[in-house]
Parts: C-alpha cells; structure tokens; sequence
C-alpha cells in the first residue's frame, strides 16, 4: 500500500509540472504582454532543471561502504564510510544520502548522522561518515544506502536505493574476572564433590615402588640404580573441574548482563585451567561438549554474539532434559536474569542426587531482587544449593568479589 502511494505521488508532481508549464505558456501566448511573458520566462529556467532531473538517471552514481572494523563488541562505536562515485556532471542542487539501518540499529545514539543533505553541485565523488555509538550485540547487517534528489521547487523528486548488504556481528562485552571452584556440601556432612584426580608430570614431589600400571616413562633410573629397586617418580595430582554452563533463553529479562557474565565465566574457567561446556536452547539447540583451550572459547563467544531470548520451553524444562546427558561429577552453573518457581523445583529434586550446583542470577545495573526471587534464594540454599546475584556491568573490583 505505501509503495502505491509512493508512486501516485510521483505521478501526481510529474503531472503537476507538466500542468503548470503549459499553463504559463498558455498564459503568455493569449495575455501577451510584458508581466505574462515575463513569468514564463522567469519559469523556464526552473522548468529546464526540472526536466534535466527527470531525465537524469540516479543508477549513474557507484555507491560503495566501508565500517572501521571487523570485530565488535557490545558498546562499541561504529564508523561508516560512505563514497559515491558518478560519470555525468549534472549540477545538483542537493542531495539527501542516508545509510538504510535495520530495527535493531535505529536507536543507536548517532554523533554524526546517517542521514545527511549534501549540496553537491558538479562534483563526481562524494565522501560521508557517519557514527553508531554503543552498537548493540547480535548479528547486524546494513541492507543499502537511499538517494533523493530533486529541483528547486519540489516539483521532480527523484529517489534511489543502492543494496548494499553488509553483515557484521558484535560480541558481548565483558569485564574479565577470576574465578574459583567451590566445594558441594551435602547433608549428611562436609564432602567434597567428586572430581577426576589428574597427575600432573610437571610437579614430581617424590620417588615410590614401582607398581602395577605405573608408565614405563615415569621410572627414576637415578633413585632405581641407588636402592637397587625398581623406582618410580611421583606425581601431584590435581582435581579437575569441569563446568557446564546452562543459559537461559526463556525470558528476556537482564538476558543481556546473562550473556555478557556467561563470556566472561566462560573466560574465567578456563584461564583457571578447567573445561567448559554450554548448553543453550532457543529456537536452535547448541550444545558445546567440555573441552579446554582457546578453540573452545571462540566457539562459544560466538554462539553467545548471535544468540536471543527466544526459547519457547522454560528453563526448568532444559535443565531437566539435557543434565542427564553429562556425568554427575561436572559442576553445572545455571545462568538467568530471573528465578522462577518451575526452575527452583526442578532444581530441588536435582540436589537429591548429590550434583553440584549452582544458580548465578545476573541483574541489570539498578535492578533489585523482588521479594518472590529472595524467598526462591533462601529455599536454594537451605537446598545446600550456591546461589548468587551478579552485576556484570559493574567495575573488575566488585565482579570479583561477587562471584570470585
């Protein structure tokens, strides 16, 4: 429907000048005289413009885009280069030149705008910038830039969109932090969770017998040669930690301080030498297995750039479809913007198999707990269940101390 109007209106000014150029030759031809010639001529000039934008074709300008980076992260400022580039000199009197922004860019604050008029005139390539400040994080893509122009009068107005798909993703912003392994406290008494015990051949702390098992590479031929026995080096070991990091997509609420502390607890778990995995169900199911390295990292900042609130399935209803496909010694960590009462009963069954836990809630900067989340918080932990709230915007100082 707008497209129709659009084109009886240009209908309506092409049919409009034509009018009124006979109509002042008209005039003149049968009033004669001074005053009426006078008028047409003093008109023709704007008339002869008029039809020279009419008949100049706007498919004459080469439009190309530049952006100043690849990579973004949420906050950042975004710089267009706009060039146009033309063959036929026709004078312009002006001309409006606007970057066509998607929905989710439109509200970006702009320092310098992307819509501008320019009076070109006779010039053959046009250069402008405009700025995005604080682009927001997800999958972007500018779709083309507009062109208007037209005479002095308003009589001809010529239009133009150039596609000019360009697609660019933002990746959540995060402050990094340190992160450290709690232990599982269960009922009947103070017990660590279980965890794979790892040797570290980096940290040899002693010598021992040999025994059935040990590596033929872990003999110490020095100490095996002195007691005349076959002896091996002796290992530290260490615990591992593997964390698996379930999202939640459900609901919108502070998803976006969720996002950015899952980057950065992602980030953290590894700098700390554990494997990380995550598990996200929205309208795709992505499901990244617990790996180290930073490989693993960059798949899953990834996933968190393009990700939104978009699952149709409660939380509660995720956690207890996918937890049962990991082993029970993994940490999970449940990340939400909001506690909700299904996600709080799934979770008190889930503790009376002895799992290790734990439920960070993330919150806006200026967003307190209602009264039903701080009684669900006080449930949890009565259910020996670590629960914390987070505020991923705020300084290093204070995350770390939150959720250290």
């Amino acid at each position: 429907m707008k497209a129709f109007f659009q084109k009886v209106k240009k209908v309506w000014k092409l049919v409009s000048f034509l009018l009124l150029v006979v109509t002042t030759f008209v005039y003149a031809m049968f009033q004669g005289g001074f005053v009426s010639w006078f008028l047409f001529i003093s008109f023709l000039p704007f008339a002869l413009y008029a039809f020279l934008i009419l008949v100049y074709p706007l498919k004459d300008f080469e439009v190309s885009r530049a952006i100043n980076q690849e990579k973004y992260r949420a906050g950042d400022r975004l710089i267009g280069t706009i060039t146009l580039r033309r063959t036929v000199p026709v004078p312009l009197a002006f001309l409006l030149v606007e970057e066509v922004l998607p929905n989710d860019l439109l509200f970006c604050q702009q320092t310098k705008q992307a819509k501008r008029i320019l009076f070109p005139w006779f010039k053959s390539t046009i250069t402008i910038q405009y700025a995005l400040d604080r682009v927001p994080r997800g999958e972007h893509t500018l779709t083309g830039v507009r062109l208007v122009t037209g005479d002095f009068l308003g009589l001809i107005e010529k239009e133009r969109v150039i596609e000019l798909d360009q697609h660019f993703l933002v990746y959540p912003s995060f402050t990094e932090m340190t992160y450290r392994q709690h232990e599982n406290k269960f009922d009947q008494g103070s017990t660590s969770s279980k965890m794979k015990m790892v040797r570290d051949t980096s940290m040899t702390v002693g010598v021992r017998e040999y025994q059935p098992g040990d590596r033929f590479s872990w003999i110490d031929w020095k100490a095996t040669a002195r007691r005349n026995d076959i002896m091996t080096k002796e290992f530290e070991q260490q615990q591992s930690h593997d964390v698996m990091l379930f999202i939640d997509r459900s609901q919108p609420a502070s998803f976006e301080s969720a996002v950015s502390y899952s980057a950065a607890m992602t980030k953290a778990i590894l700098k700390y030498g554990s494997q990380v995995g995550l598990v996200s169900l929205g309208e795709d199911r992505s499901v990244y297995s617990l790996r180290s390295g930073e490989e693993q990292f960059a798949g899953i900042y990834y996933h968190l750039a393009k990700i939104q609130p978009n699952s149709k399935r409660d939380f509660s209803k995720v956690i207890e479809m996918e937890i049962g496909k990991f082993q029970p010694t993994v940490t999970f960590l449940f990340i939400t913007g909001k506690l909700e009462r299904g996600m709080v009963e799934s979770l008190e069954k889930l503790s009376t198999r002895h799992l290790h836990l734990e439920v960070h809630l993330t919150k806006d900067d200026g967003v307190r707990l209602t009264k039903e989340e701080l009684a669900y918080m006080d449930l949890l932990k009565r259910r020996n269940i670590l629960i914390k709230t987070v505020y991923p915007n705020r300084t290093k100082s204070t995350i770390r101390s939150e959720v250290s």
